[in-house]
């Protein structure tokens, strides 16, 4: 394997002239630094990283964990997550924590193990905060995404999530739905709290009535059996013209439940969810979402992450920025009256 020793001699310079310019650092001359790549590149030269790693106490390795990968918003967050690691040098490693608090455990003691310079994470829900309570222990920055967990301080990117659950459900009643349902994530999760909170206040505006009975709560990721969906459906009566999901993915689980029923979206059932389907959606637009800006969920977030890295010795103030969700109306509404 060649060495920085190899290259300096073949350069006719020192080996620290070859480690400052490998690493980008001391006072060389352009004319030196040019000579030294030259020979780098003509002796096919790898630098080693981990001896990097050692002396500039960095790994330039950072990690990203996301709760679902099948989810379009998070793979669509994942690609400018990436575009920022890759714009300032850095490398990603990634995890998929399935919504489960016990993977997130996991990947936790992985991230710990692999000496990533910082952690940007989708937690799974409040229950998270002893695996974040565990990296502040061992120094890891992170920046959180889409999910606040109470009892702790830290940077943050966030939707609107109530107020983009409060213009799905007056859009419904524009169209003339009173009896609207929500299908959604876990109380446990924040953003599965703010959706409801909208879904409420929503009613309220419209003036319609709210019941108890309209709210089924169940995981934001796939669902293996849908039976208690469809026992609480069932037992709906009279049952509601229109459901708000609280994401993508349960959109899809409740029009495969109506499917097997025979039911059609939206001639028997109006849909509106949270969270468009990915960048093909656009190719047979259907659904009426409140869609997230994803990809800037991924790229100002590892953008906050990087700068709390390198400003790592300096106490700044936690930032929270809160991105707004825009109402995309499409054809999965069907017009009860007509509306504004």
């Amino acid at each position: 394997m060649v060495t920085i020793y190899d290259i300096a001699e073949k350069a006719n310079v020192s080996a620290m002239t070859v480690s400052r310019v490998i690493n980008n650092s001391g006072r060389i001359s352009e004319k030196t630094r040019a000579k030294v790549r030259k020979v780098m590149e003509e002796m096919n030269y790898v630098p080693n990283q981990t001896a990097r790693s050692l002396v500039l106490q960095q790994t330039k390795l950072l990690f990203l964990l996301i709760t679902d990968i099948t989810n379009p918003f998070y793979t669509t967050l994942a690609r400018g997550a990436e575009d920022a690691a890759k714009k300032q040098g850095y490398r990603l490693l990634f995890g998929n924590s399935d919504e489960s608090l016990e993977k997130e455990a996991d990947y936790v003691t992985t991230i710990l193990t692999t000496r990533v310079d910082g952690v940007l994470l989708a937690p799974a829900g409040d229950p998270s905060l002893p695996h974040l309570e565990l990296l502040r222990r061992h120094d890891v920055p992170f920046v959180l995404l889409d999910r606040e967990v109470p009892g702790i301080d830290c940077d943050i990117v966030l939707g609107d999530s109530k107020e983009g659950a409060r213009q799905l459900v007056s859009h419904l009643a524009e169209a003339g739905h009173e009896r609207i349902a929500i299908v959604n994530g876990s109380s446990s999760i924040s953003s599965a709290r703010l959706r409801l909170q909208g879904y409420k206040e929503g009613l309220k505006l419209s003036e319609l009535p709210f019941r108890e009975d309209h709210i089924f709560e169940t995981s934001f990721g796939s669902l293996n059996d849908l039976s208690e969906m469809e026992a609480w459906l069932a037992g709906l009566n009279p049952r509601p013209t229109a459901i708000l999901t609280g994401n993508n993915v349960l959109a899809v689980e409740v029009m495969r439940l109506l499917h097997g029923q025979g039911l059609r979206v939206p001639e028997d059932m109006s849909i509106v969810c949270f969270d468009d389907l990915g960048p093909y959606a656009d190719v047979e637009p259907f659904l009426t979402v409140a869609a997230q800006q994803a990809y800037q969920f991924g790229y100002m977030g590892m953008s906050m992450l990087i700068e709390r890295i390198q400003d790592k010795e300096i106490a700044q103030p936690w930032k929270k920025i809160v991105l707004p969700a825009e109402l995309l109306i499409r054809r999965s509404v069907k017009p009860l009256r007509s509306g504004k």
